[in-house]
């Protein structure tokens, strides 16, 4: 049994984990302390190029599952849908890592999508499970596609964008508009690519989970790319910004291609 004080120690810890923690100064420090924390194990594994590799991906891997099953983390509830942050880490391992890796963990981000849609579903689950349906909506093959490609694409596409403006940019500052600019495009990837396959594959069936008429549809989707798509794409770049230029000073951490254009690119 608790206490008087117990229980309200537990109430306030319960309330402070269902609240979505997207403030920039929280977020980094988390990026920080957990590799801070492998930093000295990380130094030994240095001259071991593929288990160094291995175990920074595993990292972020971990990074992914962890906010995707803490409640207000990575999925932040909106009614009929979810907003989420998972899409920040796999932007942010896609600059360090690599595109390959970038999209593996991608992977992992529409995995856990595929989860909690199937198991914590919301009446649009449907667009990205086949294993739910509601009255008369269910998911199909194609809500594997939603599920996956765009987050795939959003571990891929930061990468290029990154090494393109490295590579053509002139200016004293390139690194950080580099990660600006890879940290906004890569969470748009993912919310146009989402947004617009959701209006091919399920336009109509969406339509009426969301009470709305079909040919209103596309407007409310291009509602949702506004108001919700482009400030996730704003807090994406600072905090990928942050974050990668932070790491990059931390002992024992370092990147690949992405962040250091004289070495080796990612295998």
């Amino acid at each position: 049994m608790l206490s008087g004080s117990g229980r309200v120690l537990y109430s306030e810890k319960r309330e402070a984990a269902a609240r979505p923690c997207v403030e920039p100064e929280k977020f980094v420090m988390r990026y920080i302390l957990i590799f801070r924390s492998s930093s000295r194990r990380l130094m030994k594994l240095k001259t071991h190029t593929r288990t160094y590799d291995l175990t920074i991906l595993a990292l972020f891997a971990s990074i992914i599952l962890l906010f995707a099953f803490v409640p207000g983390l990575g999925y932040i509830p909106l009614g009929f849908t979810r907003a989420t942050t998972l899409h920040i880490p796999v932007i942010i391992g896609s600059i360090v890592l690599g595109p390959k890796k970038g999209g593996l963990l991608g992977a992992v981000f529409g995995l856990t999508s595929l989860v909690n849609n199937t198991m914590f579903p919301t009446v649009t689950s449907f667009v990205f499970s086949p294993f739910y349906s509601v009255g008369g909506m269910s998911g199909n093959a194609l809500s594997l596609v939603i599920c996956f490609v765009p987050r795939i694409l959003t571990g891929v596409v930061p990468y290029f964008v990154y090494k393109l403006i490295m590579r053509l940019s002139k200016t004293n500052s390139k690194e950080k508009a580099a990660l600006v600019t890879a940290g906004f495009l890569g969470s748009m990837t993912n919310t146009l690519l989402v947004m617009n396959m959701i209006y091919l594959f399920f336009g109509e069936t969406y339509a009426q989970a969301t009470n709305r008429a079909p040919q209103l549809l596309y407007g409310a989707i291009l509602s949702v790319i506004g108001i919700n798509g482009i400030p996730e794409a704003v807090v994406a770049a600072i905090l990928v910004t942050a974050v990668v230029l932070a790491l990059n000073r931390l002992p024992g951490f370092r990147t690949t291609q992405a962040v250091q254009p004289n070495t080796k690119s990612d295998p």
